[in-house]
């Protein structure tokens, strides 16, 4: 029997050396039994006040808390860590990094939020969780989910996010059924998840607002200039070896 292991970490910055501080998750049975982690973990590496910022939590917060590893989430991420589970974020590339740092070695499917929400709601402007949850107008019900679990949320927290999260799989599991009626949707997400997207139009920066393949006709130099250097995400990156190319 597949579990689904949706999660979120909070951190101590975005960079190399920064390092988890909290852990939300949800793992789900097929029968649709939900157990809940909501756990904060101390760490040497120092909180950056950007960090803090975004997710409120300060350096007292953490006296006394569990190393990562430790954690009784991450306890059970290594026990479930098998082919036949499923392992779910909204940009997984991020938590999978974090967790990597605390010697984590992955063999669950992964999904990834984030980019089925491309492939899948491409008419949205932009796949931010907490966009997606007023453009789908999860907020509406997400109350009535966080009570079942005794979740309270907040925005940028771990455990909030990944009920935001819960929600919106069952809308991408739906459209899924929608789009592609003979495939298994969690099968067909967790293949898009390693389905590069093509972005139409850029979301920031000189052009943005602007098709990617007429600026590509126009301004060759600039889009060669973005590629070699800037960092770029996998679909950014892939979508524009593809204009330079044509």
């Amino acid at each position: 029997m597949a579990y689904y292991v949706l999660f979120d970490t909070e951190t101590t910055g975005n960079q190399d050396d920064d390092k988890i501080i909290q852990f939300g998750a949800m793992i789900v049975d097929q029968k649709g039994k939900v157990e809940a982690f909501d756990e904060l973990c101390s760490t040497d590496v120092a909180i950056k006040l950007e960090a803090m910022e975004v997710h409120n939590i300060t350096p007292e917060l953490l006296v006394g808390k569990q190393k990562a590893v430790e954690t009784n989430f991450y306890k059970k991420l290594e026990e479930l860590n098998s082919n036949e589970n499923y392992l779910i974020a909204h940009n997984i590339s991020f938590d999978m990094g974090m967790i990597k740092k605390e010697g984590f070695v992955n063999q669950y499917q992964l999904i990834d939020t984030l980019r089925c929400a491309k492939h899948l709601f491409p008419e949205l402007p932009y796949h931010r969780l907490q966009y997606i949850r007023y453009a789908l107008e999860l907020y509406k019900v997400e109350e009535i989910e966080a009570a079942k679990h005794n979740i309270i949320i907040k925005a940028h927290d771990a455990i909030g996010d990944v009920l935001v999260m819960k929600l919106f799989l069952s809308k991408l599991v739906g459209k899924c059924r929608e789009i592609y009626p003979d495939y298994n949707p969690i099968e067909k997400l967790a293949e898009l998840t390693k389905t590069p997207v093509f972005i139409q139009t850029f979301k920031f920066g000189k052009y943005k607002g602007k098709d990617v393949e007429q600026v590509a006709r126009e301004d060759a130099g600039y889009l060669n200039w973005m590629r070699s250097n800037m960092e770029l995400d996998e679909d950014l990156k892939y979508t524009l070896d593809k204009v330079l190319k044509a």
